[in-house]
């Protein structure tokens, strides 16, 4: 939450009337010195699992232990995020997210591999792991999305548990009960409470999968569903071209098709850094205010480099490969500095 309490502070200070106004076209991008080096180097790292976030630290941990012993991208994917999912500390994925306006959480998730498989879940209330529903749906069904009640019956059929925790758990059922006293009953929109975890993966044999799970925007009218469980938004694979992911205000992600404009942009000719600033910029440009609008986009190409970039300072995500797994700051639009 601290990273994200300091997109507030660096957005008062930087954009002023500029942002109410107009979009001013996209500045250079800025050398992040602990950004991946195969980006910059035209050099990859296979395998290679990247995830949004501090908490991708332990999903990756997880999601490295199966692609290190010879395990699928698909595998690694589903079981890292799972780690997110069963956090109940974390507020914005897994039954622990902070509620809609109405006091429900629901969880949104999809996945995709290699041979573009894919299936999604949303508006799915009292499962803990929704992208291992999701993985039912894509494996077990001829649908790619189940939504709502049809999803909980679909899951508590394939074996599934009805979680045994309350939801929302105390704490954020006490933020939500102060969210509103003040809040007239509309949901917030702003850059700090839409998390997600997205994680894209590509394993020894360079084939690429990737998930996306999220509780969604914290006091979102009841029935939202955002970007995450969204294939080619919140998340997309070729396995021709590369893998992207995106967190952040779902709205904005859907109404480019974030995460497959990375991907086409890729199979344009990009490598992975230009692609997710494409998307942004593209964000930027059919957005006419993007104050407290923050996105942030992650790629991975078939030869395992990566890219990373945000609206805003202040997106961090998680990357591992051989020996290493660590946090990095992705660079961003410095229009906004």
């Amino acid at each position: 939450m601290t990273n994200r309490r300091k997109f507030i502070k660096l957005s008062a200070l930087g954009t002023g009337g500029l942002l109410l106004s107009h979009c001013a076209p996209a500045a250079e991008p800025a050398t992040n010195p602990i950004a991946p080096e195969s980006t910059k180097n035209n050099t990859g790292n296979v395998p290679l699992v990247i995830s949004t976030w501090r908490h991708g630290i332990p999903a990756n941990k997880k999601a490295w232990e199966i692609l290190s012993n010879g395990g699928t991208a698909l595998d690694a994917v589903q079981q890292g995020v799972m780690v997110t999912e069963s956090d109940f500390s974390n507020r914005s994925v897994g039954l622990g997210g902070l509620p809609d306006r109405d006091g429900h959480v629901t969880l949104d998730a999809c996945i995709m591999d290699h041979q573009s498989r894919c299936g999604a879940v949303a508006f799915l209330q009292h499962i803990e792991h929704p992208i291992s529903v999701a993985r039912k749906v894509m494996e077990e069904t001829p649908h790619v999305m189940l939504v709502g009640e049809g999803a909980y019956e679909f899951a508590l059929a394939q074996g599934f548990e009805r979680a045994a925790i309350e939801v929302p758990v105390p704490e954020a059922k006490e933020r939500w009960e102060e969210w509103l006293e003040e809040s007239n009953y509309q949901p917030v929109i702003n850059i700090e409470n839409h998390d997600t975890i997205g994680m894209v993966a590509i394993d020894q044999n360079g084939n690429l999968s990737g998930a996306c799970t999220t509780s969604g925007l914290a006091y979102k009218m009841h029935g939202r569903v955002g970007d995450s469980p969204i294939i080619g938004a919140g998340l997309f694979v070729d396995n021709e071209v590369g893998a992207a992911t995106a967190t952040g205000v779902g709205e904005a992600v859907i109404r480019i098709a974030g995460s497959h404009t990375v991907v086409e942009t890729m199979r344009a000719g990009a490598n992975p850094q230009e692609a997710c600033e494409e998307a942004v910029n593209r964000i930027i440009r059919k957005h006419p205010n993007v104050e407290d609008m923050q996105v942030g986009f992650l790629a991975v190409d078939k030869e395992g480099r990566s890219g990373a970039y945000s609206i805003y300072n202040g997106f961090n995500y998680s990357i591992a490969h051989q020996d290493r797994n660590e946090l990095a700051d992705a660079t961003f639009n410095r229009t906004w500095e």
